[in-house]
């Protein structure tokens, strides 16, 4: 899953769309009533052509007066083709959006609203996807976007490490106090065992604080909240993993090895990872599962997700919101993307992902599907590299003991409050 995000449209984009001319040059209805959509994507990429273009069969067949014309690019090319069509007044109908950017563009008013269109449609109701995934895609409290698919973050455990050691399995109602406790019994320091592992980086950052209340921005992103006393409280509890408690290990006990390298040589007990790695660990010699992310005051969980966006500028708006919603929530398109393993869709409906949920390891996989309730967003600014630079390079001097938790937040809100005047 793509997480970065190419900020350089932001200028160019805006005279794009301010100066844009009356006509949009997208293809309307033939004489025979078919109207042809103009789509564009990244994620399919060469792995998920044919998947797409099953998916444009099925809807195709259940929309007989809609064509879909796709255009693929790789993501590293796709903002900058897309920032260039909608400049030109060409945009696409239909487009993908990896969440980061999808705030940018809804700002910068490139979106079509969806909401007139969602009400109109007797055949489509909300709660076929999840309700914090579905939301995720609204802006200013308006539905913008529509997500396509996600994944995230869980905590992996060893069973063999916890039966070891006597220690039950991580359940729902576990806290950080409870992560500790269970880590300490884990710890085996003599054998190169560690009983938790959660990287100290903006992204684990920013989740971590939400489970404890805290945040790095106001909800309408005009204040910094960042160096506040429950972030503060995270960022210690983080390191105290490492420094205090030993339960977690530095870099230079690590000795260069990644974090999912240590786990499937059994030397981390508890591993907060994505989901991505369930084929990376499959065939480890030792018995593993996922749970839900222990929280301090409520439960967070990391949100990765594409969405598809309407242009502003379609002259197609109903067909194109068809499409929209089919790759969002369809059983059709649900069924494609698990029989692929091309992400996950954020649908509420379980029969739909039955495939998904019945493979093994790890057995519970609808731990993946629960996270969804209590998922959290990125802090998205238009100054999004600088800000996540700037975390980056507060977060490694904690590490290196070069600052505290309380200077380093300090300094964050400082320069974070200078890019949000920006």
């Amino acid at each position: 899953m793509k997480k970065s995000g190419i900020w350089a449209i932001i200028l160019f984009l805006l005279v794009g769309i301010s100066a844009g001319c009356s006509s949009e040059k997208t293809t309307g209805a033939s004489k025979d009533g078919t109207v042809t959509l103009k789509y564009f994507a990244f994620s399919p990429g060469e792995d998920h052509e044919d998947e797409l273009k099953a998916m444009i069969e099925a809807f195709e067949k259940k929309n007989p007066k809609i064509k879909v014309d796709y255009e693929l690019a790789s993501f590293d090319d796709y903002f900058t083709k897309l920032q260039t069509q909608i400049a030109g007044n060409n945009a696409p109908d239909v487009f993908e959006l990896n969440y980061e950017n999808f705030v940018s563009y809804a700002s910068k008013g490139a979106l079509l609203e969806l909401d007139p269109l969602i009400e109109k449609d007797t055949n489509f109701k909300p709660d076929s996807i999840n309700k914090k995934a579905y939301e995720a895609f609204q802006y200013d409290g308006k539905q913008y976007g529509m997500v396509e698919s996600f994944s995230n973050v869980v905590l992996f455990y060893n069973k063999d490490l916890f039966d070891k050691a006597g220690v039950e399995y991580p359940n729902e109602s576990w806290t950080w106090k409870e992560e500790l406790a269970a880590a300490e019994k884990l710890t085996d320091k003599k054998n190169g065992v560690y009983g938790t592992y959660a990287p100290v980086q903006f992204w684990e950052f920013y989740k971590t604080i939400a489970q404890n209340g805290g945040s790095i921005l106001n909800e309408d992103k005009t204040e910094v909240t960042v160096n506040s006393p429950e972030n503060v409280e995270t960022l210690t509890w983080m390191m105290d993993k490492m420094n205090k408690y030993h339960v977690t290990p530095t870099e230079k006990e690590m000795s260069g090895q990644a974090n999912e390298d240590l786990f499937k040589a059994g030397k981390i007990a508890m591993l907060r990872t994505g989901i991505w790695m369930f084929d990376g660990f499959k065939d480890v010699p030792f018995k593993w599962d996922i749970a839900l992310e222990p929280g301090n005051t409520q439960k967070a969980h990391h949100f990765f997700a594409n969405g598809l966006a309407v242009s502003k500028k379609t002259k197609n708006a109903e067909a194109a919101w068809k499409w929209a919603q089919f790759m969002s929530s369809s059983e059709e398109a649900a069924k494609i993307r698990i029989d692929s393993a091309w992400e996950l869709p954020a649908v509420s409906n379980d029969a739909l992902v039955k495939g998904y949920l019945e493979k093994s390891p790890p057995e519970s996989r609808d731990v993946v599907f629960k996270a969804l309730d209590t998922l959290v967003v990125p802090p998205v600014i238009e100054e999004w590299s600088k800000m996540t630079d700037m975390f980056g390079k507060e977060l490694d001097k904690v590490k290196l003991g070069q600052a505290t938790p309380e200077e380093a937040l300090k300094n964050v809100e400082k320069e974070l409050n200078t890019l949000i005047k920006k």
